[in-house]
């Protein structure tokens, strides 16, 4: 691989992440009931985002697609709220978690790593909207992102096998994003 990964999780941490690990994708757990959830559309995004089920594809291609990977790099933000109805601090939170996403996808690039898989929190908001609403294809193909949880990995699990905490106290909000890494031929 292109990168040092001590020296990658350093400049990951120094971008804004609270914590960063790698894993060898072997160990991700995947769990197919996280696809049910999506389709309860408890967040409003399912079918109204490329990078959303069902469109983003079949849960069973995408573990395959996770699993081409040798190890995945995980990153969390950790956000203060008011309270726990605080909506815009919540928002702000995912703002910042999505400029780091963005940012980490700069710095793997300026160091020449290539070929990998950048998983977010939450559905793809690359786009303010979707452009599987206004029925075209996707603008930014090589920037939008899927969620952990679409590929239907268990981000609470995960957290832990990378010696994370999944949820960090009262009045907080924390956010977990992934890069998959070391693609064979890349």
């Amino acid at each position: 691989m292109n990168f040092q990964p001590e020296a990658l999780l350093q400049a990951v941490r120094t971008l804004g992440a609270e914590a960063a690990a790698f894993l060898p994708v072997g160990e991700i757990p995947f769990d197919l009931s996280f696809r049910e959830m999506c389709r309860s559309n408890a967040c409003g995004m399912y079918g109204q985002c490329w990078m959303c089920p069902p469109d983003v594809g079949e849960a069973p291609d995408l573990i395959a697609r996770a699993r081409s990977y040798d190890q995945v790099l995980v990153y969390q933000t950790i956000s203060s709220l008011e309270d726990s109805f605080d909506i815009e601090g919540m928002l702000a939170a995912g703002e910042r978690q999505n400029r780091l996403a963005r940012d980490i996808r700069v710095l793997l690039q300026e160091r020449g790593v290539s070929g990998f898989l950048q998983l977010g929190a939450g559905g793809c908001r690359r786009c303010a909207v979707c452009a599987k609403r206004t029925g075209e294809a996707c603008r930014f193909p090589e920037e939008a992102m899927a969620s952990l949880e679409g590929y239907c990995i268990d981000v609470s699990r995960l957290a832990g096998l990378c010696g994370m905490r999944y949820i960090n106290g009262v009045n907080t909000v924390t956010y977990f994003g992934a890069v998959l890494l070391g693609k064979p031929g890349n």
